[in-house]
């Protein structure tokens, strides 16, 4: 399994040809395996929708679920384990709460993380899904679109 970060889940599922080919071939190569989207992503595109910065084909609610069933999807809850892990990253990491409770979902799940934020890129204490090769790497090196 792999958790998609949200600009990721949201340019897969519109199959936005902005997604850079390698990410595409990752997705591609990884599907029977899985992919996580965190709960907090459902939060992050209804409120880029609320605040003009996403446009959908569909109402929100229906965009969410309609992208939740998409095969080898799966949706993880918010955990206790999750909330405290968010809080308690090692430093330096951002203050964008979303971006602190995905990483803290790929690093209590043991999950490489597909992004393309440089922030997170940044960050030396998550996985970062390796799209030159197949399976996770540690090392950082993409680029945000």
């Amino acid at each position: 399994m792999t958790l998609l970060d949200t600009h990721i889940w949201v340019r897969w599922f519109q199959m936005d040809p902005s997604l850079p080919a390698a990410c595409q071939d990752y997705l591609r190569e990884h599907l029977s395996e899985g992919f996580y989207v965190s709960l907090i992503s459902c939060w992050e595109v209804a409120k880029l929708v609320q605040i003009g910065r996403l446009n959908l084909p569909l109402p929100t609610l229906k965009w969410i679920r309609g992208a939740l069933l998409r095969p080898g999807v799966e949706l993880v809850e918010l955990t206790p384990e999750i909330a405290v892990e968010a809080t308690q990253l090692p430093k330096p990491f951002h203050r964008d709460p979303a971006d602190e409770i995905i990483v803290a979902t790929a690093r209590v799940r043991n999950v490489p993380l597909l992004t393309l934020d440089r922030k997170i890129l940044a960050y030396p204490h998550v996985r970062i899904a390796d799209t030159k090769s197949p399976g996770p790497k540690s090392a950082n090196g993409a680029d945000k679109s």
